[in-house]
């Protein structure tokens, strides 16, 4: 098991660097950097790999409407010879509100696109001269453009053909074709003891497909992160305040993934209430609202016994990379602690 963590969001991210560089000494193996309407995740990508040594630096996600899926491969390859190949290309459709909001494109065909995208990046980087018909049409057909388009190839000689592809899904459709084709998965608050309910079905008609050459799925879990007893307290509230944004802002009603999540995990009351809540601009009602259980069984929060409980509860449902948010005053501390405990 790997130990991840989250860029996080940040004014200053030269000093998000410098911490996730004393994280890296203390045993972490990847970093995640997110991309929404903040600062991009390339540059910053860019800046990480430049400041680490040994860890992965995955994009944690880059939108897959905001380039064009030739770019995406460059820009992955780009990152990966930089980085002296610790890149992981995270992608994934952000949503509706940020893709047709803030970018002006239209949020269509999410499942489709993500498989073209994936399908056109290993063909850029297998240097393959990209020829495809699709959703994306390369080059442009007659009649769309000059006509002066020609198949072209990658110029450089990627340091490697199969760069890891992680794809931020929760919808079944979605979920599936993950498990299909992706080396990775990064879900939404993992439940252990509701995987199964919520994404056994998918997972396992994606799996049957699945090339041997891809190997296991890795998927990542985890959560806020507190073992000492002072900061516990502290670390529910931060879990719960980031819950309730997703589950109950990200998106509309009826058009909320993370909501429908937590609604598969058996919680459908609670996520309504979350929800309604929220959007009415009762953010602190609405982190209330959230169920402690949810909040105890998607967090690593409490004494050293129960967060390797729940470690070992990840592990056994398949989760590969351990996702932790610390909250602490020592985190190089804490981490070295955890890294200990994995199996």
């Amino acid at each position: 098991m790997k130990l991840s963590t989250q860029l996080p969001y940040s004014d200053d991210p030269v000093a998000g660097a410098t911490r996730i560089v004393e994280l890296e000494k203390a045993g972490l193996d990847v970093v995640w950097v997110a991309e929404a309407y903040s600062y991009d995740a390339v540059s910053l990508m860019g800046y990480l790999a430049a400041r680490t040594e040994r860890i992965e630096i995955g994009s944690g996600i880059l939108p897959i409407y905001s380039r064009t899926p030739t770019l995406t491969a460059m820009t992955a390859a780009g990152l990966d010879a930089l980085s002296g190949g610790r890149a992981i290309l995270g992608l994934g459709t952000s949503g509706p509100q940020v893709i047709e909001g803030f970018h002006g494109v239209p949020f269509d065909k999410p499942v489709g696109r993500t498989r073209e995208v994936i399908e056109i990046c290993r063909a850029v980087w297998r240097r393959e001269r990209i020829e495809h018909e699709g959703i994306y049409t390369i080059p442009v057909p007659e009649g769309r453009g000059t006509g002066l388009g020609k198949p072209l190839k990658l110029i450089n000689h990627p340091r490697r053909a199969n760069i890891p592809i992680w794809i931020a899904a929760l919808g079944d459709k979605n979920v599936e074709m993950t498990a299909e084709l992706a080396e990775g998965w990064l879900p939404h608050a993992v439940v252990p003891e509701r995987m199964q309910q919520a994404f056994g079905a998918p997972l396992a008609a994606g799996l049957a497909k699945r090339s041997p050459e891809l190997g296991p799925l890795q998927i990542t879990g985890g959560g806020f992160l507190a073992t000492e007893e002072e900061m516990w307290e502290p670390a529910r509230q931060a879990a719960r305040a980031m819950f309730a944004l997703y589950i109950g802002g990200m998106g509309a009603r009826g058009k909320n993934f993370y909501n429908t999540v937590m609604q598969r995990q058996g919680w459908a009351d609670a996520a309504k209430t979350v929800q309604d809540l929220y959007l009415d601009g009762r953010k602190e009602d609405a982190a209330a609202a959230l169920p402690d259980e949810f909040i105890e069984q998607s967090t690593l929060i409490g004494p050293p016994s129960f967060v390797k409980e729940r470690i070992a509860a990840l592990h056994e449902v398949g989760v590969t990379h351990l996702q932790v948010n610390p909250v602490t005053n020592d985190a190089p501390k804490i981490l070295g602690q955890v890294r200990e405990w994995l199996p």
